[in-house]
């Protein structure tokens, strides 16, 4: 059982990494995976479990939770009110702050110049303004003005950054840390050492950091101003499917027991599309959203299925076409009976698959998790260790500089460190690639996917609906000429058979034998004075069983009918009048078997898809093998692969067969790829260290590929592994970035390079480089969706 939970009150993977553990606790619960940037949380339990124990988890753990409005929007609607409500809230408070942060430092201007900074580049810019400080500023009492530091400083901790202090007392009452403690206790100790300086009314010197705390603070909500615009684009694709949702829908009245109804004049009533139910009909009007995914009924018009689809161009769509959900209708009036709504439309199960796969993890993330966990308590213990040792190397001997410098460095460390750039390194990246690939007809099935398709070498692919259009025609039929029946009687058998087929090969010989029935009524219509029209009814198929990989075999007119591949025949026994002509002799044939005596044969070709050339050629200049695993015959297979470029192919494969090819690649060592339409090949699909599976709309959840191709262009495929290879890129650009981060920038805060180059950092400019480290890792992800 899943279930999907809002989360309110994380800030950094820190807290993500308690909310999962705390998910976790719960009995039941098999598996949590907390999505820091849409604040969302996905629950696999192993029996159906409330959601009640799972919230109090998270309120117990020091967070807030809560059921998402709607199930099929939830994630998405619950980033869409964080990135665009809180946005412009956490933009506003964050200028109010660096304001108040401007006029703290003009305010501070006269202490400094009372006892300069040891940081070199506060020197500096105290060094630059002090001619542009006005003299009167210059000449006010130290004292008055630390007191309006004071009461400054102390507004913007209570009105602009309130929720600081919250989270981190939260998380102090459940024994936990986050990014908020370091916060916290930096300020606050900031704040504290301030004040006592204050009371203590020394007349000179730079001995509060009040101006510190406000600029602190200013840049913490300025970063996460900037994050939560970031976060706003990276989730936009999830909120793009909640905006393809019709909200209304027009419900005809329609009389079942009319046998030819008449929708232009029926009755409509408009219903919400939660109100919908199977089998409903449905009126579309010209730029309505399609609400629901079905059939059309009447009408005819051209409709947009390019954010689903990836097809930019809009389709035709007329009576028997199936219609989805989210797409939109251009130019007709069109009728459908509703097959799936809510959430069994494709359209809610796309993004119910995006929103998962953006949740997911990636193996990448792993490290960073295991670092995330430990990372707050190590700082706070890293900054009690620089504080002893300054105060002790400060203060021994002939030295007696007091604790300001020492006091200063500790809270340094504490604001400099940052564990979200860490947290969001990987996530940040997962989330818009994936978010690209579904707006390019890609649906990726999360990150561990991405990193397995980013190191593939081999790519295999199926021929007949993958390869080719998957729309085969019947060429040429022979029969024996000892066949007991006649060849239309033939025909009429193999096509009741077949009709309990999907695949494409038996829809070409169900369309063969109707046209050639068609043909065979006209000729005996025009010769009706000579030859007596035989009304017998169709051969109903019994005992259907279907033989993959192989056939099918069916009970018609009291014989045991088998159509299927060589397979079917008795060893060696081919009859030489059911050998293709010689022109067709890369046609695949269809044997025709009664009573396990063969009878006929069909000769099917197909086409080449015109699109597979250029993608063959995409993945050589990838440096990736395709090759050709297929059931059907050689010269069949060998014809498609030299139109296509391919000179590797296995054909006459069972499904096993083809999953014991994948085992045996990579046995070698290959990292290998598998393209297929997702049924016939599923098991080939799910051994593959990464599987295409080209969808068929209502049975996209079935699919066993990591990724869906939404529109069936193979060069997809190419695209999708050049956009996982930069996205694992970026993984590790953004990890190395934030390990590097953390570990030049905690040194250089803990004084490392005070001894031999007199250089300290501040807290002021600590916290700007906190702020900006997350911003930067969002930025480098950002350039995914380019």
């Amino acid at each position: 059982m899943e279930q999907t939970l809002q989360i309110a009150g994380m800030s950094c993977a820190a807290c993500q990494h308690h909310v999962e553990r705390a998910l976790r606790s719960v009995p039941g619960v098999e598996s949590a995976s907390v999505n820091l940037l849409s604040n969302s949380a996905q629950i696999t339990s192993v029996q159906p479990l409330g959601a009640q124990p799972l919230i109090d988890a998270v309120r117990h753990a020091g967070y807030d939770a809560s059921l998402p409005a709607s199930h099929q929007h939830a994630t998405a609607d619950h980033a869409e009110h964080v990135h665009d409500t809180d946005e412009p809230a956490i933009g506003l408070r964050a200028l109010l702050s660096l304001i108040a942060g401007a006029i703290a430092m003009v305010l501070s201007m006269p202490l400094m110049m009372a006892s300069p900074s040891t940081d070199p580049l506060l020197s500096l810019l105290a060094r630059l303004l002090a001619p542009l400080t006005p003299a009167a500023l210059m000449s006010l009492p130290a004292q008055p003005i630390r007191w309006f530091l004071c009461a400054l400083s102390v507004a913007v901790m209570l009105f602009a950054a309130p929720e600081i202090y919250l989270a981190a007392w939260r998380a102090a009452r459940h024994r936990s840390t986050n990014m908020n403690t370091l916060v916290a206790i930096g300020t606050l100790s900031a704040f504290a050492a301030s004040l006592v300086a204050t009371i203590r009314a020394k007349a000179t010197g730079a001995d509060v950091y009040f101006e510190s705390v406000i600029l602190i603070l200013g840049f913490l909500l300025a970063g996460r101003w900037l994050e939560a615009r970031a976060r706003s684009q990276a989730t936009r694709s999830i909120r793009g499917f909640a905006q393809l949702t019709a909200a209304t829908a027009r419900l005809l009245y329609i009389d079942p027991a009319a046998a030819s109804p008449n929708y232009a004049s029926a009755p409509e009533t408009i219903l919400p599309t939660d109100a919908l139910a199977t089998g409903d009909i449905l009126r579309i009007l010209p730029g309505d959203r399609i609400p629901v995914d079905g059939i059309v009924l009447d009408g005819r018009s051209s409709v947009d299925e390019s954010m689903l689809t990836g097809e930019p161009l809009p389709v035709t769509r007329a009576l028997g076409d199936r219609l989805i959900s989210g797409t939109l209708n251009l130019d007709g009036v069109l009728v459908l009976r509703a097959t799936a709504v809510g959430s069994a439309s494709t359209l809610a199960q796309m993004q119910r698959l995006l929103s998962q796969a953006q949740s997911s993890r990636a193996p990448m993330q792993r490290l960073a998790d295991r670092a995330s966990a430990i990372f707050v308590p190590t700082i706070l213990a890293l900054a009690a260790l620089a504080f002893t040792a300054w105060a002790i190397a400060l203060n021994t001997g002939d030295r007696h500089q007091g604790l300001a410098q020492p006091f200063a460095i500790a809270i340094a460390v504490l604001i400099i460190a940052c564990p979200c750039a860490m947290g969001l390194a990987v996530p940040a990246a997962i989330t818009v690639a994936i978010g690209r690939a579904a707006r390019l007809g890609l649906l990726i099935k999360g990150g561990e996917a991405i990193e397995r398709i980013a190191t593939l070498d081999t790519l295999a692919l199926d021929k007949t609906g993958t390869l080719t259009e998957g729309k085969p025609h019947i060429a040429h039929f022979a029969t024996i000429s000892r066949s007991t029946l006649p060849q239309q009687d033939l025909l009429s058998l193999a096509a009741a058979v077949e009709r309990s087929s999907t695949h494409p090969l038996a829809e070409a010989i169900v369309h063969f034998a109707t046209v050639q029935s068609q043909l065979q009524n006209q000729s005996q219509l025009q010769n009706s004075k000579l030859e007596t029209e035989r009304n017998l009814p169709p051969p109903q198929a019994t005992d259907i069983e279907v033989l993959p990989g192989i056939g099918i075999r069916a009970l018609a007119s009291g014989r045991e009918i088998l159509i299927g591949n060589a397979s079917l025949l008795p060893a060696g026994d081919l009859d030489p009048e059911l050998t293709a002509p010689a022109e067709l002799s890369y046609a695949t044939p269809i044997y025709l078997l009664m009573d396990k005596q063969p009878q006929a044969a069909f000769f099917a070709t197909d086409q080449l898809r015109p699109e597979a050339t250029e993608a063959i050629r995409d993945l050589h200049t990838l440096n990736i093998q395709p090759l050709i695993l297929t059931g059907d015959t050689q010269l069949s297979a060998a014809a498609i692969a030299r139109e296509a470029g391919i000179d590797t192919l296995r054909a006459s494969l069972l499904p096993a067969q083809k999953l014991d090819a994948i085992r045996e690649l990579q046995s070698q060592h290959h990292r290998v790829g598998m393209t297929g339409d997702g049924i016939n090949d599923a098991a080939a699909l799910a051994q593959s260290d990464a599987g295409f599976a080209i969808s068929s709309g209502t049975d996209l959840a079935r699919e066993a590929g990591d990724v869906l191709l939404l529109h069936p262009d193979l060069k997809l495929i190419p695209a999708a592994i050049r956009l996982s290879r930069r996205a694992a890129r970026i993984m590790r650009q953004n990890l190395g970035w934030a390990l590097l981060y953390n570990v030049i920038g905690i040194p250089i805060a803990a004084g490392a390079l005070y001894p031999r180059f007199h250089i300290l950092l501040s807290p002021v400019l600590a916290s700007l480089a906190m702020a900006l480290s997350s911003v930067s890792v969002l930025a480098n992800s950002l350039r995914l969706r380019r």
